[in-house]
């Protein structure tokens, strides 16, 4: 059965990917609610014992994915704060399989830097451009994800498996993807972001789908 929801869940991304790169919207908005929901059925029927934290976090993302689909500040406002339990609830599905001894701060904290760097300093570059509304909810979105990003490192360390690491490039990519979201939604030139929706959608469901297959190959 879970063969049967990876393929669903691939055949309905490469339909919504071909969608981006034509930039076609309304075709996108139709097959977007039915991509975390099936990876979120793929990952309940993959395993033994499902990890609640995970199955709410998929869930506030295909929430998150849902409320974005209309246009305007005030559902992409709802839309990013599904997101932050989004993450809140990623960072609670690693935290148990971190070992606090194991992290070696002298690369986590260069890293933490390196991300909350690359936040604040995509908050400064698009700050002129960002509606007075959103630079808060924006920044605070982002330091969110940057969070989840290096929660995910800490896992990676005190697990050293092959699912640790697939689960960090998920996140590495999540975060990819939300850095492009931001400059095609508010830069003046989103153009620099390759095909624009396309470059997100894929980091972002390449990212969702890692996190997943990497928590399923760590709990075994």
């Amino acid at each position: 059965m879970k063969q049967v929801f990876l393929v669903l869940f691939t055949i309905t991304s490469l339909i919504h990917l071909y969608d981006s790169w034509n930039d076609d919207s309304k075709r996108r908005a139709r097959t977007k609610p039915f991509l975390l929901l099936l990876l979120l059925l793929f990952y309940i029927v993959s395993t033994r014992k499902a990890n609640v934290y995970l199955i709410l976090a998929l869930a506030f993302s295909w929430l998150g994915d849902v409320l974005l689909i209309p246009k305007g500040h005030k559902w992409f406002t709802m839309g990013g704060i599904s997101f932050i339990f989004s993450h809140v609830f990623f960072i609670l599905t690693y935290l148990p399989n971190v070992t606090f001894r194991a992290v070696n701060w002298l690369i986590v904290v260069p890293m933490a830097v390196v991300y909350y760097g690359i936040s604040i300093f995509l908050m400064h570059v698009l700050k002129p451009t960002t509606p007075k509304s959103m630079v808060l909810p924006m920044r605070f979105y982002l330091l969110c994800n940057s969070t989840m990003n290096v929660v995910s490192l800490m896992q990676l360390m005190s697990c050293r498996s092959f699912g640790a690491w697939v689960g960090f490039a998920g996140a590495l990519l999540f975060f990819i993807s939300d850095c492009c979201l931001f400059i095609v939604r508010y830069s003046t030139n989103p153009e620099i972001i390759f095909r624009k929706h396309f470059t997100v959608m894929l980091s972002y469901l390449l990212g969702e789908l890692l996190i997943v297959l990497g928590i399923l190959s760590i709990m075994g």
